[in-house]
C-alpha cells in the first residue's frame, strides 16, 4: 500500500486542507531509484467528483474517503537563546534549545482511495489491411 499526501485547494487565509492517496500495490521506477519528490503522475477529478489519476500510460479511478480522525501536518521550530554580542559558532552550538513550537501546516481530513487495478490508455488507431 502507497501513501502520498497532496493539498486541495481552498482559502488562502484558512489552513490548508490535504489529502492522503492509497494506491493499492506498489509503485517501481524504471531505474530502480526512489520516487521521493518525482513527478509521477497527473491528478484530476470528473464533473462528479470522482478522483481519476493518471500515471504513464494507465488511469485509475478511484473514491474520496473521509478519515475518521484527521491527521495534522507539522513543523517543529526549535527556539535558542539570543543575544545581542556576537557569538561564535561554537558557542551557537553548544547553546541549549529554549523552547519547542510546532507550526501546523495543515490538515488532512481525506483519503483519495484508488482500489482498482490500473486501465491501459490506448488510442485509436484505424486499422489499415
Amino acid at each position: 500500500m502507497v501513501h502520498m499526501v497532496v493539498q486541495i485547494p481552498g482559502s488562502p487565509d484558512a489552513c490548508p486542507d490535504w489529502a492522503m492517496i492509497e494506491l493499492q500495490g506498489d509503485l517501481q521506477s524504471r531505474q530502480d531509484n526512489s520516487l521521493h519528490s518525482k513527478f509521477i503522475g497527473d491528478l484530476h477529478f470528473t464533473k462528479k467528483g470522482v478522483p481519476v489519476l493518471i500515471i504513464g500510460h494507465h488511469i485509475l479511478y478511484g473514491k474520496i474517503v473521509t478519515l475518521e480522525k484527521p491527521f495534522v501536518v507539522m513543523s517543529k521550530n526549535i527556539n535558542t537563546k539570543a543575544n545581542d554580542s556576537m557569538e561564535t559558532d561554537q558557542e551557537m552550538d553548544m547553546q541549549k534549545p529554549k523552547g519547542i513550537d510546532y507550526l501546523v501546516k495543515a490538515i488532512v481530513k481525506k483519503k483519495l482511495v484508488f482500489k482498482t487495478r490500473p486501465k491501459p490508455i490506448i488510442a485509436n488507431v484505424p486499422k489499415k489491411i
